[in-house]
């Protein structure tokens, strides 16, 4: 045990003075004016050729909307490209650019001197262990995040009806998220909050239902059916929404399938929802499961002058 301890005192401070040493604790890294984000992502890039912006938030392990940020950045400075993917052209894959494959250039030129220095203060023996146990350490590091995020999937519940705190939880997402996002303000979030008010009065209604997603008791996902707002036998889906660690994970699909489920059972003639045209990522969701674009305009029901959308779905 006292061995076991050790080792894990030694690997850590390792791992710190490793950190500092490389620069991961500054502003920008290898030489270069971006920030480690974005240094790597472009190392991912060159090793891969091309990726999406999906697959470079599983490699990296960051949130969703830090790494499209990033991406946009670097595109901008005319660092990556952007082209439609061969597979689905809604889906961009992210290529260097001559600039980008020169910059990527220098910080391989970088890293190697930085690295070549080190080894040189060891014996060949000594470099060769080094070289197999950063490697192992490497991989049992990313099992561990993998086995990690699997078991959040798994912890993930999903409850129905009213719960005390969903009200203020549910707004604080989509005022967050579309803030940040979308430039969305107080009007949008108090909109949220008055509709969902009003909404849970009428919880008790066999044609209105919400789903929240559960994660040791804290609201991390939501979605809604309004059976009655819009009359004529037609469901109303409102108040779809994740928290920013939980996308990607699947569990937006989950959610949707429990509305639809229910639509389905319920025997509405149509199902309809109201977005605008920014979020593709939830649009390629919502058609996953026979939604279609029905109408758009230019309008300001948000708060703000947006393309907004209907998507429509015919319940057989």
């Amino acid at each position: 045990m006292v061995s076991v301890l050790k080792n894990i005192q030694n690997i850590r401070a390792a791992s710190r003075l490793m950190v500092r040493e490389l620069g991961f604790m500054n502003q920008n890294l290898a030489a270069t004016d971006y920030p480690p984000s974005a240094v790597h992502s472009m190392l991912e890039i060159e090793t891969h050729g091309s990726l999406t912006a999906a697959q470079l938030v599983q490699i990296l392990g960051l949130e969703k909307s830090s790494v499209s940020r990033m991406l946009a950045k670097l595109v901008e400075a005319g660092e990556l490209k952007e082209s439609p993917s061969a597979e689905d052209a809604r889906t961009k894959q992210l290529s260097l650019t001559g600039k980008g494959t020169e910059t990527v250039h220098s910080i391989n030129t970088y890293a190697d001197e930085r690295v070549s220095a080190a080894l040189g203060q060891l014996d060949p023996f000594t470099q060769e262990v080094l070289s197999r146990g950063l490697s192992s350490y490497a991989s049992a590091l990313k099992a561990c995040r993998e086995n990690i995020e699997g078991k959040v999937r798994n912890s993930f519940k999903i409850v129905t009806g009213y719960h005390a705190g969903m009200i203020g939880r549910i707004t604080e997402m989509h005022g967050g998220y579309y803030a940040r996002e979308h430039n969305f303000g107080h009007f949008f979030e108090g909109k949220v909050a008055a509709g969902l008010a009003d909404f849970s009065g009428r919880l008790d209604k066999p044609c209105n239902q919400i789903w929240l997603a559960m994660v040791n008791e804290r609201i991390v996902g939501s979605v809604a059916i309004d059976g009655e707002d819009l009359g004529n036998n037609e469901a109303h889906l409102r108040w779809f929404i994740l928290d920013d660690g939980c996308r990607g994970s699947g569990l937006g699909r989950r959610l949707i399938a429990e509305a639809m489920k229910f639509c389905d059972e319920q025997r509405f003639t149509s199902v309809q929802l109201w977005t605008f045209n920014k979020l593709t990522v939830a649009r390629r969701l919502y058609e996953s499961f026979g939604f279609e674009l029905s109408k758009e305009w230019d309008g300001d029901q948000w708060g703000s002058t947006i393309t907004e959308q209907q998507f429509t779905r015919k319940v057989i």
